[in-house]
């Protein structure tokens, strides 16, 4: 990680520069690609203050904290830091990839309820069809006034799907013996 210290009303510690970068080196295990760490170490009266920022990979963090001593106040301000990257790349996780299963696990739990909404844009919803011929399927579609009806058909025993086409006219959908 790329570190540029500065000090203000306190003179220049090479002790303080390699402690900082020796504990913001840490952070690497958390971050793909390359980072740059601001520290600016100051001192108001009795107050010590450290102040980090760290930018890169497509995270922005920032931790200021004021104690009685320089060292545990870059510790408590690299603590901050620690929280906040791992609750930033926790959130980054949770939108990347996994919605696949995410779908297969929604669907299972969800398949035996009726009008189910599944993620965002999927509706489930069970149909109970029963046996008759196309002609008693038509008269039953316009009754409901729907764009299709699912139904057993009498004749062939196998679930056929009519629906209406914008011609005016009707579609039938059957299983049949197709070249795959």
């Amino acid at each position: 990680m790329q570190t540029s210290v500065t000090f203000k009303n306190l003179d220049s510690s090479e002790n303080l520069k390699s402690y900082v970068q020796e504990k913001l080196n840490r952070f690497d295990k958390y971050l793909y690609n390359p980072a740059e760490a601001k520290v600016v170490l100051s001192v108001e009266k009795f107050r010590h203050i450290a102040e980090i920022n760290i930018i890169g990979d497509r995270l922005n963090v920032n931790g200021k904290e004021e104690t009685g001593d320089m060292y545990s106040a870059i510790d408590m301000v690299l603590d901050k830091l620690e929280k906040q990257i791992k609750k930033n790349k926790q959130k980054n996780r949770g939108h990347r990839g996994g919605s696949k299963a995410r779908v297969k696990d929604v669907f299972a739990e969800d398949i035996a309820h009726r009008d189910v909404e599944v993620e965002k844009d999927v509706r489930i919803k069970n149909i109970e069809y029963k046996p008759m011929d196309i002609e008693e399927a038509i008269m039953q579609m316009d009754l409901i006034n729907s764009d299709f009806l699912v139904f057993t058909n009498a004749r062939t025993n196998q679930v056929n799907v009519l629906y209406g086409r914008k011609d005016g006219h009707y579609g039938l959908i059957q299983p049949g013996a197709g070249n795959y």
